[in-house]
């Protein structure tokens, strides 16, 4: 399958917004470790905005960015929302007051517990009515939510955004499973080149038989391995880049993809996106 990157949101340790990020992950700037800030949701309503939780919070954030920089109308765009887990901060709170001698749960706890919580939020802050999916592959929810969304590009003729964030769990749910820093990022895909597209990505799914893609500076090597949404930073490196590159992601057990990145040979692809961001958000 063969679709086009058209924008890319990013948030991580350090790592604010695709435009800032850029640089460091080509390695043109110094990484600085610091923690993920999540913005607030200024497009939800007041009371929606106190309700959300971290993973809402990454998945708009990122998910804006990247349709911002596409000039696509977030309203119309589908959306595929994978992630390894909910939101760790709930889950806890949950399970604690399950345990208590009068476990009353709280409607707005219940309802940010639900795998597509972000995906509810995202479509009230961008007024979608657009497909939207929600998905989970454990370790490997990157890899699927990309063959996800690359399916419906191709199937469906549409552009398709993928959304992809983990955030960590409180003690004593991270003695069993634990996941490093907060990290989300985000794909605007389309199934033909367009002006604001500025590399085109061919992903083949096959039998499993080469070791998966590492980060190519240490830092974010160390993020990858923590953090499933991290298994991203390999392509993200190399869009930073511009770079042409083959990119291994682990899937199933037995399934691995091959990701073939190659920037449009039209250098101008590039700023003509950075452009579009611009009068975008003008």
């Amino acid at each position: 399958m063969r679709v086009y990157v058209e924008g890319v949101g990013l948030c991580g340790p350090g790592l604010d917004g695709w435009t800032k990020s850029r640089p460091i992950l080509a390695g043109a700037q110094p990484y600085e470790h610091a923690a993920t800030r999540a913005p607030s949701i200024a497009l939800l309503p007041a009371n929606e905005r106190r309700r959300t939780v971290q993973t809402a919070r990454l998945a708009v954030a990122v998910g804006t960015e990247a349709l911002a920089m596409a000039a696509r109308d977030a309203a119309a765009t589908p959306t595929i929302f994978t992630s390894s887990g909910g939101d760790g901060d709930t889950i806890h709170e949950i399970l604690k007051t399950l345990a208590a001698p009068n476990p009353e749960l709280s409607p707005t706890r219940f309802h940010n517990s639900v795998h597509n919580a972000p995906a509810g939020y995202w479509s009230i802050a961008a007024r979608s009515h657009a497909p939207s999916s929600s998905i989970c592959c454990h370790d490997h929810s990157f890899a699927a939510g990309l063959l996800e969304a690359a399916v419906m590009t191709t199937t469906e003729s549409c552009a398709v955004a993928v959304i992809a964030y983990d955030v960590q769990y409180p003690e004593p749910l991270h003695s069993a499973r634990a996941i490093g820093a907060p990290f989300a990022t985000a794909l605007a895909l389309s199934p033909e080149e367009t002006l604001a597209a500025f590399a085109s990505l061919d992903i083949t799914l096959r039998p499993a038989g080469e070791a998966e893609t590492k980060a190519k500076f240490p830092a974010f090597e160390v993020l990858r391995n923590s953090t499933p949404a991290a298994h991203s930073l390999p392509l993200l490196e190399a869009l930073a880049r511009n770079a042409k590159a083959g990119i291994v992601l682990s899937y199933l057990p037995e399934m691995e993809l091959l990701l073939d990145l190659r920037p449009l040979t039209d250098t101008g692809a590039l700023n003509r996106s950075r452009s579009a961001t611009f009068e975008h958000s003008k």
